[in-house]
């Protein structure tokens, strides 16, 4: 009976051993996941695949309503066009820019071609 306990005991230090290097090898591996170099990688991965979810849901409603994506696109290439556009409604009007890109236009002619009273101011003798 000696032996049969002997053998039980080796094989169960055998299947203890063993399963002690599985875990051993699983905690390398999952702190080789975590290191630092691989959150990064990982952070970027779940970036990427949040980001092409993202653009699967617009694609998918862009193509539901692409008449509504027309006029949003339109309105927005006038918005960048608006400057030179209402350049040509001017009629030809000399019209000042700001340094916000607004535009100012002169009050008077003397402004527009840059005189002013006290450069054509003449004094006549008594």
């Amino acid at each position: 009976m000696s032996d049969k306990f002997d053998r039980q005991l080796r094989e169960d230090k055998v299947l203890r051993d063993s399963a002690l290097a599985v875990v051993k090898a699983d905690i390398e591996q999952v702190k080789q996941d975590h290191s630092a170099k691989n959150i990064g990688k990982r952070f970027a991965n779940r970036m990427t695949e949040g980001a092409h979810d993202v653009l699967e849901q617009a694609s998918a409603k862009a193509s539901d309503q692409r008449g509504i994506l027309v006029v949003l696109v339109a309105a927005i290439a006038l918005w960048f066009a608006r400057n030179p556009i209402m350049s040509l409604f001017n009629d030809g009007e000399d019209t000042a820019v700001n340094a916000d890109g607004s535009e100012t236009k002169p009050s008077t002619a003397r402004e527009i071609d840059g005189s002013s009273d006290e450069a054509n101011h003449v004094e006549i003798p008594e």
